[in-house]
């Protein structure tokens, strides 16, 4: 496959071994994409009770979805690309579109993740508004990434 946007990114995250190409797999790709579905309806539930737990699902759904936009295009981020490698792939390729902009806030969850995750700060704590914020956040990328995939005519 070649990628128009966000060419040169794909190239070298290819070259540099933090991607790597994969059998196209559409069923894979699907099931991923309902995995991150699940994910996100789980964050509903247990948001009041555990609001670091609810934030580690919204970032988990937002790049399982990713990583199934990858997946349908024959590609998966490596071990050692992990997840800068996805975020990086995906932002380049369809975050300059005015649909593909919440994707942008994908490295964002993702270190806000780590910090509540691994942080230093003991107690570090994920507050209503900012939960809120990142269900909405996630939810408009798990809208997009199923979009995309639906107009590429994958399911």
């Amino acid at each position: 496959m070649r990628w128009t946007l966000g060419e040169d990114t794909i190239e070298r995250l290819l070259a540099e071994r933090e991607l790597q190409r994969v059998p196209l797999a559409r069923d894979m790709a699907k099931t991923m994409l309902a995995s991150a579905e699940s994910h996100l309806s789980s964050v509903v539930k247990i948001r009041d009770d555990d609001p670091e737990g609810a934030y580690a699902l919204c970032y988990d759904a937002a790049r399982k979805a990713c990583a199934a936009l990858l997946q349908v295009q024959g590609l998966r981020a490596t071990s050692s690309g992990g997840h800068v490698a996805l975020k990086e792939a995906v932002v380049a390729q369809f975050a300059s579109t005015p649909e593909g902009r919440p994707l942008r806030r994908l490295d964002q969850m993702r270190r806000r993740r780590n910090v509540v995750e691994y942080g230093s700060q003991p107690g570090e704590s994920v507050t209503a508004t900012e939960l809120d914020e990142t269900m909405s956040w996630t939810a408009e990328i798990l809208e997009f990434c199923s979009q995309v995939m639906a107009r590429l005519d994958m399911f």
